[in-house]
Parts: C-alpha cells; sequence; structure tokens
C-alpha cells in the first residue's frame, strides 16, 4: 500500500503504555462483550475480567511506523466516508476517532486487553487497536502485508458507518424477538457488512489516492480468509460449530469485502437478506 509521506489522520488517541481493566478470552472475546453490551446478551461465561499491570514501555521506532500507518489509514477513512456519505446518501459523514493502546485499555463499551482483538464500542462511537495485534495477524494467522491491516481498520470503521446509519441499532431490537442462535445469526450478517464496507472503502480509496499496490487485495483476501470462524474453530478445536460463529466463514468474509471492492455502492451490500 502507498502510505508513506501521506496525511495522518487528526483523530487518533494515542493511549499505549497506560493502564487500566484488562477482559480475557483471546479472539474474539471482545465481540463477546461488545455484543452483549449492544444487544443485552449474556456472555459472561465467555469472558474473564481481571485487573492487569502496564508496561509502562514506549513505543519503539517499528511500532511507531505502524501507528504512522494506522493514522494514514484512517484519513484515508475519513475521505472515503465522506465522499460516499455526501455523493451516496446525502448526508454528512460524524468521524469515528481511534484509540492506540498498551496491553488494555478502557473504552465506553468496559475494560478491554490486547488478547481479544482490535475492536469498534459503539457507546462511545471509538476503534480502539492495541497495534502487536499485527504481529499476531502475521505470525499466527498467517496473513502478512501492510494492506491486511489497513482491512482490519476498515472492517473496525465500518461498524463505525453501521452505527450511524442505524444499522446496528435495528438489529438489536430485532434480536430481541428471536432465538439466541437467531439473533447469532444477524451478528453474523452485521460483521459481514463490515467486511463489506471495507470493500467499498478499498474501492473508493484507488479511485482518490491510488492507493494500491500489486498484491495488496490479495492480502486483505487472506486476512478475511485467515480469520474466518470456520477456519479458526477447526484449528482451535478440530470441528466447526455453525451456531456459535461471530464473524462468518472464510469463503462469507472473502466474498462480502470483494464485492464491496468491485461494486463501491454502498447500497449493494444487504448482507441480511443474502444467502451468502
Amino acid at each position: 500500500m502507498r502510505w508513506q509521506g501521506r496525511q495522518q489522520s487528526g483523530n487518533v488517541e494515542d493511549r499505549r503504555g497506560m493502564g487500566g481493566m484488562a477482559v480475557g478470552g483471546g479472539i474474539g472475546g471482545i465481540v463477546l462483550l461488545v455484543l452483549g453490551l449492544l444487544f443485552g446478551g449474556d456472555f459472561s461465561n465467555y469472558v474473564n475480567v481481571g485487573n492487569t499491570q502496564s508496561s509502562g514501555q514506549t513505543a519503539d521506532p517499528k511500532e511507531d511506523a505502524k501507528a504512522q500507518f494506522v493514522g494514514v489509514v484512517l484519513k484515508d477513512t475519513e475521505d472515503v466516508w465522506n465522499k460516499v456519505f455526501q455523493e451516496q446518501l446525502n448526508q454528512d459523514y460524524p468521524e469515528t476517532k481511534l484509540v492506540l493502546f498498551t496491553n488494555q485499555v478502557q473504552s465506553g463499551c468496559g475494560g478491554a486487553s490486547a488478547a481479544t482483538g482490535p475492536f469498534y464500542c459503539p457507546l462511545d462511537s471509538k476503534v480502539y487497536i492495541d497495534l502487536s495485534f499485527y504481529e499476531q495477524l502475521q505470525s499466527r494467522f498467517q496473513a502478512p502485508g501492510d494492506f491486511a491491516m489497513a482491512y482490519v481498520v476498515a472492517h473496525e470503521v465500518g461498524h463505525h458507518v453501521q452505527n450511524v446509519l442505524g444499522i446496528s441499532d435495528k438489529v438489536q431490537q430485532e434480536q430481541g424477538r428471536l432465538s439466541k442462535e437467531e439473533a447469532n445469526a444477524l451478528s453474523v450478517r452485521l460483521e459481514l457488512q463490515a467486511d463489506f464496507l471495507a470493500g467499498v472503502w478499498a474501492h473508493h480509496a484507488q479511485e482518490m489516492k491510488n492507493i494500491l499496490e500489486e498484491g495488496d487485495i490479495e492480502e486483505a483476501m487472506n486476512a478475511a480468509n485467515a480469520i474466518g470462524d470456520d477456519r479458526l474453530q477447526m484449528e482451535s478445536q478440530g470441528y466447526v460449530v455453525p451456531d456459535a460463529f461471530t464473524h462468518g466463514t472464510s469463503k462469507q468474509r472473502m466474498y462480502w469485502f470483494k464485492k464491496g471492492y468491485q461494486t463501491g455502492d454502498i447500497n449493494q451490500g444487504d448482507t441480511f437478506s443474502s444467502e451468502q
């Protein structure tokens, strides 16, 4: 991705090195926590809460480079969504803030740890990222590349777009009338739509700024494939439980990101009525 020397967002809050309450539970744990807060479900059996100490260390140059990269990507999302909201929705786009943290952080949705991965909190409209996640993306999930990192940021900003448009609230209301399994299926559809919106961002960022280099879209697709629920469940427990999905299968995540990238049309992202 072409990003060096380009403008960073002014909406980055750097809290690296600060302490706070930690919430454990591994990859996807924070998703359960946020869904519990947003949709009223009881996910307490899946989340462990405890106090941890901040490392108190400052970022090294490599981490600072990642922070600068994230700032550039966030700026690109702002420029794209301001344009899309005006041209396709005829309304203003209220920008989100992105919080960088180390080990643990306090959000409007409660405490969270780095182990739970990047997340969006709808209660304070902020994206939270511990930059160590990108090492996991490369080493654990075998999804290297700067555009894989950009895809993760764009996915979380996609949740902000859903929040602004009232989609998250509609899903919450609908879930209150459904069984646990049906409500969880709606949560998956919400996540797939965030993948679609990440693709819409990539489409317009390329048109506006020519950000893509050879292999970038493949990096994003590889990341979407690597963190599909079916693949993660198979790797961790040797079998797949669809009712326990949180983000969708690898095939679904790749499909929706690709559709967003190919169309660039926010109106093409109805994941809720699609069979894909």
